[in-house]
């Protein structure tokens, strides 16, 4: 478990993707305080991915199309109302595949979470649309 005091990260959802570690709808924290990886923890579970082998970041209020083909995401969740914030982080995995995770972020900390994830990947996170990046920029 990590410690309280190295927490800077946010709150999430797993809601899909290519790890078969979490299932759909996993509530967890994402940390972006360690300096060489991009971890997720959950109850049960801490998914480590190196910063170095991240090759994708996309924020939007929806799922990419790309990766909803690759993923089954509730329909319930696509039917709602409310606002989203999905972060997409796609990488590679230690055997060279594309692997992706796709988080719904915490909209209080959506904008901390991308600006490191920025800062220790070097990529800029691809909006999906100005609304996107209205929210994700503040």
């Amino acid at each position: 478990m990590l410690l309280a005091a190295e927490w800077r990260g946010g709150r999430a959802d797993y809601v899909g993707g290519t790890s078969e570690a979490l299932q759909p709808d996993t509530e967890g924290l994402i940390y972006t305080a360690h300096p060489e990886w991009f971890l997720f923890q959950t109850r049960k579970t801490v998914i480590r991915v190196p910063y170095e082998r991240i090759n994708l970041l996309e924020y939007g209020q929806n799922v990419s199309r790309r990766y909803a083909l690759a993923i089954l995401v509730s329909p319930l969740l696509l039917l709602s109302k409310k606002r989203t914030h999905f972060l997409t982080v796609g990488f590679q995995d230690e055997f060279g595949r594309q692997q992706a995770l796709v988080f719904r972020v915490d909209k209080k900390d959506v904008r901390a979470v991308l600006a490191a994830l920025e800062a220790r990947t070097g990529l800029r996170v691809q909006y999906q649309d100005e609304e996107a990046r209205k929210a994700g920029k503040g």
